[in-house]
């Protein structure tokens, strides 16, 4: 009998223990929960100080914003134009579609492969933007013929045409010629000559226009600049035409008079720019520009426009007093022709870097549709302000 007591107690005994033991476990299990709960409490603190830093962040850049950039967004947004982005594998064209969209400036298609573009963007709230892949797309088809049908007669074959279909430039450019969005910018990683070819081919120049231009939107700082009494500068031509003729110069000059009015709200005093003022300097190339002042007021002769002027002359008072006495544009220019490419490009770069403005562009004037290139160093700001400005564009008369 004392054996079988021995067993029982040795088998309560072990009871006992496991008992014990699975209250041991239990309250690991409930140690593990509590640090899981405390994990969720510092997480949801994180997202939540994380929202706030956004909206801070937000309320700030408001604040901050340009006005005369501001104004521009705003006339732009009243208009829902739909804009297609090229260039979905750039991280600064993937952030401007998202806040183009947030902001309400305009309805964006994004060119590119929807996965990739979100795994290479996790931080970027992607929603209300139409992301489309020119390789999947079902439209595609249907642009190479029309692009086989635009260009056949210069001897692209339907091979041709359909292999470039799938390129997002080209796709983006015959999605404009079909009429599907309003107006396209790309150039953020490509060349200026991959943007404008397929515009040039597909889309190509408004009617009675000669000659398709470039230009940028030189925006003064927060603050102002004490020669830029309007908040902002159309420089002309920045990007495209390397030397152009007179007779271009002109062109040139008109063109981008209606775009200071149209687009930038300026009422436009046109600089023919050149190394000499009112004769300073004898030299051909202050005879271009002479004889395109000469071209340009023939055209228009309403137009407030001066030349040739030196840049300080053209923008500097109390210089235009003594080398321009009675000039209605010296002194007081918002709109400066540069006589080439080597000048406009130069010129630019040394405002936006030295000078702090932003600058927007090369935008370009002159196509039927709006097709607007990038500078390839632009920040996703500098895409934002190209998409509004390419929404304007499309209600130019």
């Amino acid at each position: 009998m004392a054996g079988f007591f021995d067993k029982l107690k040795q088998k309560v005994s072990e009871i006992k223990d496991k008992i014990d033991e699975a209250n041991e476990v239990k309250d690991e299990v409930e140690d593990v929960k509590n640090t899981v709960e405390d994990w969720k409490e510092d997480v949801d603190q994180v997202k939540e100080a994380a929202a706030q830093a956004k909206e801070k962040r937000e309320k700030k850049a408001a604040r901050e914003e340009n006005p005369f950039l501001a104004d521009i967004k705003k006339r732009a947004a009243k208009l829902g134009k739909r804009i297609v982005l090229c260039e979905g594998e750039d991280a600064r064209v993937v952030r401007a579609a998202a806040d183009a969209v947030r902001e309400g400036i305009a309805r964006i298609t994004l060119l590119g492969d929807p996965e990739a573009i979100r795994k290479d963007n996790p931080d970027v709230d992607l929603t209300g933007v139409d992301i489309v892949d020119p390789k999947t797309s079902e439209k595609r088809p249907e642009y190479a013929a029309l692009l086989y049908g635009l260009r056949k007669a210069k001897g692209m074959t339907e091979e041709e045409a359909d292999k470039l279909s799938y390129d997002n430039t080209y796709f983006g450019v015959l999605m404009l010629k079909a009429g599907d969005v309003d107006g396209l910018v790309s150039g953020a990683c490509h060349s200026t000559a991959n943007t404008l070819r397929p515009g040039l081919q597909i889309v190509k120049a408004a009617p009675g226009v000669p000659l398709v231009s470039s230009y940028f939107l030189m925006i003064a700082p927060t603050g102002g600049n004490q020669y830029c009494e309007d908040g902002a500068f159309i420089y002309a031509d920045s990007g495209l035409n390397e030397n152009p003729t007179s007779e271009q110069l002109a062109e040139i000059a008109l063109i981008s008079a209606r775009t200071a009015k149209q687009i930038a709200g300026l009422e436009p005093r046109v600089a023919m720019l050149s190394f000499s003022t009112k004769g300073s300097a004898k030299h051909a190339d202050v005879e271009k520009v002479t004889a395109a002042l000469a071209i340009a007021r023939e055209k228009d002769p309403e137009l407030c426009i001066d030349g040739e002027l030196q840049l300080d002359a053209a923008i500097v008072p109390s210089v235009a007093k003594s080398k321009a006495p009675g000039s209605k544009v010296a002194g007081h220019a918002n709109v400066l022709i540069f006589p080439d490419l080597d000048a406009g490009n130069i010129g630019y770069k040394l405002t936006e870097r030295l000078g702090g403005f932003m600058a927007v562009g090369p935008l370009c004037q002159g196509f039927a549709k709006p097709i607007n290139d990038l500078s390839r160093g632009c920040k996703s700001e500098d895409v934002v302000a190209a998409v509004a400005i390419t929404a304007l564009q499309t209600q130019l008369s």
